[in-house]
């Protein structure tokens, strides 16, 4: 494990912080333009999780080639070839004219930005300690919230100005920005070897009882958590708890600001509770409940639950993002790269089938003849259901399997 030394390190995450930023910003600038998409392409609450979770369904569709591909080429290399697809995405979506063209876009530009998590997650493991990589992943995920903060108001801001379509190619720009940085920043690759001498593959992800154990927290929980931040909080506030659609953005504003805020301050902590010997699974064990009640207490109140109470959810849905950094500490670095995408799959396989799912499931209640607060609150009742399952499964997992995972050799 070739591990760098602070300066370099601090380099290196701001390199790949920048390209995430994009990233972010990309995947969660639906829920801004959610009101004028819908009155610009008709869209009805299908279409629109359709095109929100098509982002998703190109996002997982890479992720097990590039676990392979981060092992064997590095992070520098598969980031920049992924991220130009994400240019040529953002492009595709600034010209597109009808429903379809929108879709297509939305999944390549998934395809492009797949990468952007994954390659520094994997490069982590090799050049980081293991209290590093955790305060690094929250970190990135913290930028992620800031990129996301960045898709509310002032892309509201903007459209008055500019039209949605400038905005795309602004960003478009902005990737093409960060893959200049990248290659002059990020250090190059050589193929790692598992102990023991085998080859790598993904059967020894898939048989890992820690992976299967974290299996349905992250595509229900997790991915349910960015399903809400990156799309439902929005139409939830606009069509359930009356907000117009600028207070909406500020709502949504204030819940990614909220969520910049935790994993910065998860980034501060992790360290310190390795030390005292706080580790993921106690961690979530104790802190996933506090979400499941909030969710519960949204659905009960219905128009009354506003941005304040969907921030709540999302906060305290943060324990289950320990759950990535613990899968790739949990395998060998060799292996990084492919148990960390199999786990990110999993993730955003769930927020596709949650975000369409909940679209689903709003237009099938409307259609019985529920009105649509009714329609709504059932939908994130059949969301909870799936949220406790997924917890569920998680406890019995810690029954079965040690309670915590320890990094696993280099």
């Amino acid at each position: 494990m070739n591990v760098l030394d602070r300066r370099n390190a601090v380099i290196v995450f701001l390199a790949f912080a920048f390209a995430y930023f994009f990233s972010a910003v990309l995947r969660a600038v639906t829920a801004t333009l959610a009101p004028t998409l819908t009155q610009e392409f008709a869209l009805n609450a299908r279409d629109l999780g359709l095109l929100a979770g098509g982002f998703f369904l190109g996002f997982a569709a890479t992720q097990l080639p590039l676990g392979t591909w981060l092992d064997r080429y590095g992070p520098r290399k598969v980031i920049l070839s992924f991220v130009f697809i994400a240019v040529a995405g953002c492009i595709a979506f600034a010209a597109a004219g009808n429903f379809a063209m929108l879709m297509a876009a939305r999944v390549l530009c998934g395809v492009g930005v797949s990468a952007c998590l994954m390659a520094p997650l994997t490069g982590f493991r090799r050049w980081l300690e293991p209290a590093a990589q955790l305060r690094a992943n929250s970190w990135m995920l913290m930028t992620g919230s800031l990129g996301m903060v960045a898709s509310t108001l002032p892309v509201q801001w903007l459209l008055p100005l500019w039209g949605w379509r400038p905005v795309f190619v602004l960003l478009a720009v902005g990737l093409a920005l960060a893959s200049l940085v990248l290659v002059w920043r990020v250090p190059g690759w050589e193929v790692g070897h598992v102990p023991g001498g085998a080859p790598p593959s993904y059967a020894q992800v898939w048989r890992h009882p820690y992976f299967r154990r974290m299996s349905l927290i992250g595509f229900f929980n997790y991915g349910g958590m960015i399903a809400i931040q990156s799309l439902w909080a929005g139409p939830w506030m606009v069509r359930v708890a009356g907000y117009e659609p600028l207070k909406a953005a500020t709502g949504l504003f204030a819940i990614n600001v909220c969520m910049l805020g935790t994993f910065w301050t998860w980034g501060m902590l992790n360290p310190m509770l390795q030390r005292r010997g706080l580790h993921t699974d106690r961690l979530i064990t104790w802190g996933l409940p506090i979400s499941l009640l909030v969710l519960a207490s949204i659905i009960v109140a219905g128009p009354s639950a506003g941005a304040a109470a969907w921030a709540l959810f999302c906060v305290s849905s943060t324990f289950v993002s320990l759950a990535q950094p613990a899968v790739g500490m949990a395998f060998p670095s060799a292996l990084a790269g492919r148990a960390l995408s199999a786990y990110n799959l999993v993730i955003f396989a769930g927020v596709f089938i949650v975000q369409w799912g909940i679209g689903l499931l709003v237009d099938g209640f409307a259609a019985l003849g529920w009105g649509q607060v009714d329609a709504f609150r059932g939908a994130m009742a059949m969301f909870l259901a799936a949220n406790t399952l997924g917890y569920a499964w998680f406890l019995r997992g810690s029954r079965d399997n040690r309670t915590d995972i320890r990094p696993a050799a280099t």
